[in-house]
């Protein structure tokens, strides 16, 4: 059994015994990128158990041990590591409980202290909770990320994106139920599978594990009858989260729409830009902005690298760059509104619609303000100037019935659908009008 032990602050650590002994629970976000974290852990030597539960009984358990208000993600992060704890799966002396640190202005970062008090208010005071952050806020000797681990989980969350975007949009349209599903299976074994080998991150390499998948998905046979896409933007947690949205690509689906979600990939540049644009703004180390401005252009050359590969099959859409997006976002709000998702947000409904995804859902969590500023806030200068947008806000929080969200957006729906028919009626009624013939002069 691993001996307990704590700083002078009087802080569990997790020791090199317990990453031994200990299984460590990391809650999901992004189910196919933390699928690939989880196994990039995995081969480090740590025992991970990511959760994928989703019941009312995890809000409960986060009302019963979070203040009501603090933010929504906050409380189901929380609620779900919780009520996993209790579930009687695992030996709560033999555990551990990851969490992310943003290290921000974002509340996020607070989450491990919130998590620590309701351990103890539990009683469980010895499980130790683990920061996972690169910020340097908190350390453990027997948990920490090197550089060959930071690489990997940023490759990780690149050929995450990728795998979604063209899984999203097969299908809605696969001929051969499950195909998709299967192809993202094989995909995310064979990528961690390569982290294991030193080439994995070649340049050269990855652009060809780039056209792989896309060529693989393209080999899915697909059934393109017309469907209603819709975009999902909104707080980074509950965009993407099905606890968090109530399997919000999935009603969707269900509805007979395309779901459109923006990749991580964005929002890892986002954060590397904004420690540049501080630098402009504000002044600050110039080692930072150095730094930064390094990471930021790395990434963005492996993003153009992954647009390139989609762009090679027309009927595939693919994401804009990150400057195309700035740029947009750049046209309603300064470079420094980084709180929330910060101009990244609103930068996302401009995109979707500027590629003809007119139809938007916007979630909003409760108890992120800045994100209802970025989000909501935007909606009507944005249907101002571009009066096709059609975006609904849902706001997700622990009153909140599933049933009224739904609603709202099948509401959404019947205007895109509305919208979609009478823009067929006009484009027939112009294909059917009677061509004009050139009249030749007498004079000729």
């Amino acid at each position: 059994m691993a001996e307990l032990v704590y700083t002078k602050q009087g802080r569990l650590l997790f020791t090199e015994e317990m990453k031994q002994e200990y299984t460590l629970l990391m809650p999901q976000m992004l189910p196919v990128h933390f699928v690939m974290l989880k196994h990039i852990f995995e081969l480090h030597g740590y025992k991970i158990d990511m959760l994928t539960t989703n019941h009312r009984g995890i809000v409960d358990e986060g009302l019963k041990y979070v203040h009501n208000d603090t933010c929504y993600p906050a409380l189901l992060v929380i609620g779900q590591l919780i009520d996993a704890v209790k579930s009687g799966k695992y030996d709560p002396h033999k555990l551990g409980l990851l969490i992310t640190q943003t290290g921000g202005g974002c509340r996020a970062s607070n989450y491990i202290h919130l998590l620590r008090k309701a351990l103890h208010r539990a009683g469980y005071d010895y499980i130790p909770v683990v920061s996972v952050n690169l910020s340097g806020l908190e350390k453990n000797p027997g948990f920490s990320l090197n550089f060959k681990k930071i690489r990997q989980m940023a490759y990780s969350m690149i050929y995450g994106d990728l795998i979604v975007l063209m899984a999203n949009q097969c299908r809605p349209y696969e001929i051969i139920e499950g195909e998709t599903d299967r192809r993202i299976e094989k995909w995310v074994k064979r990528l961690t599978d390569e982290f294991k080998g030193k080439g994995s991150f070649k340049s050269a390499h990855i652009r060809e594990n780039f056209n792989l998948i896309v060529d693989d998905f393209a080999s899915i046979p697909l059934n393109r009858v017309p469907k209603v896409r819709v975009g999902i933007v909104g707080e980074i947690y509950i965009k993407y989260a099905p606890l968090g949205n109530n399997n919000l690509e999935e009603f969707l689906r269900s509805e007979d729409c395309e779901p459109v979600v923006p990749g991580l990939t964005d929002f890892i540049i986002f954060k590397c830009d904004n420690r540049v644009e501080d630098h402009k703004l504000y002044g600050g180390k110039l080692a930072t902005y150095v730094g930064a401005g390094f990471l930021e252009r790395y990434i963005k050359r492996l993003q153009a690298d992954m647009i390139a590969a989609v762009r090679r099959y027309p009927e595939f859409r693919a994401p804009c760059t990150f400057d195309h997006l700035k740029k947009l976002a750049g046209e309603y709000l300064g470079y420094g509104n980084k709180m929330g998702e910060g101009w990244l947000l609103t930068g996302e409904m401009l995109e979707l619609i500027d590629s003809g995804i007119n139809n938007i859902v916007c979630t909003q969590p409760f108890g992120c303000l800045p994100n209802h500023v970025v989000g909501k806030g935007m909606i009507r200068k944005i249907k101002d100037n571009l009066p096709q947008a059609n975006i609904v806000t849902i706001d997700y929080d622990p009153g909140a019935t599933q049933i009224n969200q739904e609603n709202r957006i099948k509401l959404m729906l019947a205007n895109a659908k509305m919208a979609e028919r009478g823009l067929r009626h006009n484009l027939k009624r112009s294909t059917d009008a009677p061509q004009s013939k050139d009249v030749v002069s007498a004079d000729n």
